[in-house]
């Protein structure tokens, strides 16, 4: 497939290009600057610009939206997701990688109500909401929301996860969790053979 990763720079973003070439696709690797990124064949382009949007998406099978705004600037996740679904050019599908912050627990509630969620998450919890709710909003483009597990850190590819939709994966010690390896390849999973359409679903172990 022909794919454009917005974000190709972060540590989600990175995992997804790796594992994109690794499987023989043609990958557009888009960060705003690339002479910060020596090591990578990557364009200049800004997601949150609904032009730039169009002319990285025309001509390409899928894009993935893998940006994650700095703190203090939480509130662009929603008006860059926003700018990506006006721009992307018709026919090309979306993967929004988003957050976990609404989630359903197992006892009931979402993630980012629990008692213990770390105050200092708030902000980023509450624009991922708002970022779901953009997507949740939008009716004619072919997009999908992906959540991952609660936890997310960089880790080994075990190319092994669990799929749900709306409510966090749990294991048997009650933990959920995912490696940034593992989420790469559940993005690649969806985009080679389509399961999802302008849904959210997660993945965890």
């Amino acid at each position: 497939m022909r794919m454009t990763v917005f974000g190709a720079g972060g540590t989600a973003g990175r995992r997804v290009v790796a594992e994109a070439l690794s499987r023989n696709h043609d990958v557009t690797a888009v960060v705003r600057d690339p002479a910060r990124y020596p090591g990578m064949a990557a364009v200049a382009g800004d997601a949150s610009n609904a032009d730039d949007v169009t002319r990285l998406t025309e001509g390409q099978d899928v894009a993935i939206l893998a940006t994650r705004p700095a703190p203090g600037r939480e509130h662009e996740a929603a008006t860059t997701t926003k700018a990506v679904l006006a721009g992307i050019a018709p026919g090309v599908r979306l993967l929004v990688i988003g957050g976990a912050s609404t989630l359903t627990l197992p006892g009931g509630g979402h993630v980012m109500d629990a008692p213990d969620f770390p105050v200092e998450l708030q902000p980023i919890a509450q624009a991922s909401a708002q970022q779901l709710d953009v997507c949740r909003a939008e009716t004619s483009a072919d997009w999908v929301y992906l959540s991952p597990a609660i936890v997310l850190e960089p880790g080994e590819r075990t190319g092994k996860y669990r799929v749900g939709g709306d409510e966090a994966l749990v294991n048997a010690e009650g933990w959920s969790f995912i490696s940034m390896e593992d989420l790469a390849v559940a993005v690649l999973d969806e985009l080679e053979q389509p399961r999802h359409h302008r849904t959210r679903f997660t993945v965890g172990y």
